[in-house]
């Protein structure tokens, strides 16, 4: 399968928005420019923003298939590249009895159809594929080094069978909420692009292409709300999926205009700790408007 080429970061615009993606003119360009150079593109930015959404969205214009690695604290390189089926393992053992050559039979126990490839052996294995490494922030240092080693090389060397190389390299995007900064070491090796909030007009063009039914008029409120609501200073400010999730609560509610009445009523879609919620309650005339 040939790989599919932009013209330009433009291309990969409308690519994106035929896809459901609104990026922004500097978003599409990093995206355009990791496709191009075969670099891993890390993204930073606020939860909800549209990081991960964005690398589904990348693997649908590019013809990939999607393997999501999700990070969390304690993964470690078996988790993410390969282990081997153990249970299967035993039972080829047992299968065999007492009457088989001993080392014949421990070799054959580390043969491919005993091993179990993880995401990023699975992305290095198919072309093409997208690897979304989500929440790289949740895992530890030890696992960003190893992750460091394998995208340098697009390779793995596994003991007992060699080295297994990507024919072509996967469409690597890393994400980042920034709970805890990442190491240079890798931040170097790929392109970074910080992800913001939309502005007003395109926050308004993503929910509504979102749910088209709803009401202008409340997806503009909901918009300008939300707006307010990040410069609070809350402990969790919503994200683009609150806002569409908020507008959708609104909707199936059958409102058409957002005011402080529904908006209370309605607050838990779009903010998720309590200590928000009872200030934004405190302050919901001049933070929510109406």
């Amino acid at each position: 399968m040939d790989p599919v080429t932009f013209a330009d970061p433009a291309a990969v615009a409308d690519a994106l928005d035929s896809a459901g993606y609104l990026p922004d003119t500097g978003l599409a360009t990093a995206a355009y420019l990791a496709i191009v150079m075969q670099r891993p593109l890390f993204l930073e930015g606020d939860p909800g923003v549209g990081k991960t959404a964005l690398a589904h969205a990348l693997a649908t214009i590019t013809g990939s298939r999607l393997v999501r690695l999700q990070c969390y604290e304690g993964i470690d390189a078996s988790q993410a590249l390969y282990d081997w089926d153990f249970p299967r393992q035993i039972l080829h053992l047992r299968a065999a009895g007492d009457t088989a050559d001993r080392a014949e039979l421990e070799a054959s126990l580390y043969d491919r159809r005993f091993l179990v490839a993880r995401p990023i052996l699975q992305a290095l294995e198919h072309s093409p594929s997208a690897l979304l490494i989500d929440e790289l922030d949740r895992a530890d240092d030890e696992f960003e080094a190893f992750l460091l080693e394998v995208l340098a090389d697009n390779a793995v060397t596994i003991p007992e069978l060699g080295t297994i190389t990507a024919d072509v390299p996967p469409l690597v995007v890393i994400t980042s909420n920034r709970t805890r900064e990442v190491h240079d070491a890798l931040k170097r090796r790929c392109l970074y692009h910080w992800v913001p909030h939309p502005d007003f007009t395109r926050e308004v063009a993503i929910v509504r292409r979102r749910i088209p039914n709803a009401a202008v008029e409340l997806v503009q409120d909901v918009a300008a709300a939300v707006g307010r609501l990040r410069e609070a200073n809350l402990l969790k400010p919503p994200g683009v999926s609150e806002t569409i999730d908020w507008t959708q609560a609104l909707h199936v509610l059958g409102v058409s205009r957002l005011d402080p009445e529904t908006a209370e009523a309605t607050l838990g879609a779009a903010l998720k700790y309590r200590e928000d919620m009872v200030r934004v309650q405190r302050e919901l005339a001049t933070l929510i408007g109406g």
